[in-house]
């Protein structure tokens, strides 16, 4: 049921399983509970009281985001979604892979293929990002090589890639690099030592740049960047 969901556009398979585990989805009418549920020729399938359908023609939109809209596909304060600034790229349903949250900008990938957002997103296939941070004061080397030892926050290790001066002039530009798609990573690695973000700007995001892109505007992605996208890490060892 989870992949069904997924296929429909409706959200990733992660978000799926919690939809269904949180009982807003009904086939034929009676809730299902179990993500593993097989879906039979002739289910009717509702989720969160509209009936879904697997998607046919796949979209992928990469989108510059600008601070001040959330990463979601309906927001009940009704707050600035990501989604209103495609309005006009399609009509399938779609939406964000993954999460930046609401005052950081930069590369998000938005779409309707489950099966790649799930992979995107996915722990075990450490898919690389890169951030361009802007701090309230200079990076010390004490704290620099701390962030690159690794610090440990609430919710474990939080190990750091790459770590760089973006200006040697201006120690509060860095460039950080890393794996982990955790909420607010990079925001609580520099928490953690003592400093606060006051911009972030997501630069890269599996192999995905905002090159062209200008801020609050988006583009499709090519064949080639779909497949590279569907196919990377396949010769890992």
């Amino acid at each position: 049921m989870n992949k069904y969901l997924a296929h429909s556009g409706v959200c990733s398979r992660r978000d799926a399983a919690i939809l269904i585990k949180d009982g807003k989805v009904k086939v034929n009418a009676l809730v299902v509970i179990e993500p593993g549920y097989k879906v039979q020729p002739g289910d009717s399938i509702t989720a969160n009281g509209k009936k879904v359908s697997p998607e046919k023609n796949l979209v992928y939109i990469l989108l510059n985001k600008p601070k001040d809209y959330i990463t979601t596909t309906d927001d009940p304060q009704k707050r600035k979604t990501v989604l209103d600034l495609i309005k006009t790229a399609t009509t399938e349903r779609v939406y964000p892979v993954g999460r930046l949250d609401r005052n950081t900008s930069g590369v998000l990938l938005i779409t309707n293929d489950g099966d790649l957002a799930q992979k995107l997103t996915h722990p075990s296939n450490e898919v690389r990002k890169i951030y361009a941070a802007t701090l309230d004061k200079p990076l010390d080397k004490k704290s620099f090589d701390q962030i690159l030892k690794g610090v440990v926050l609430e919710d474990g290790p939080a190990p750091v890639d790459v770590l760089a001066y973006a200006d040697m002039d201006d120690k509060t530009q860095i460039g950080i690099e890393l794996h982990s798609g955790r909420n607010r990573i990079v925001r609580r690695i520099f928490e953690a030592v003592g400093y606060e973000v006051k911009h972030l700007d997501r630069v890269m995001f599996g192999g995905l740049t905002k090159k062209n892109v200008e801020r609050g505007k988006f583009r499709f992605l090519t064949e080639k960047e779909v497949r590279n996208l569907k196919f990377f890490g396949k010769g890992k060892k």
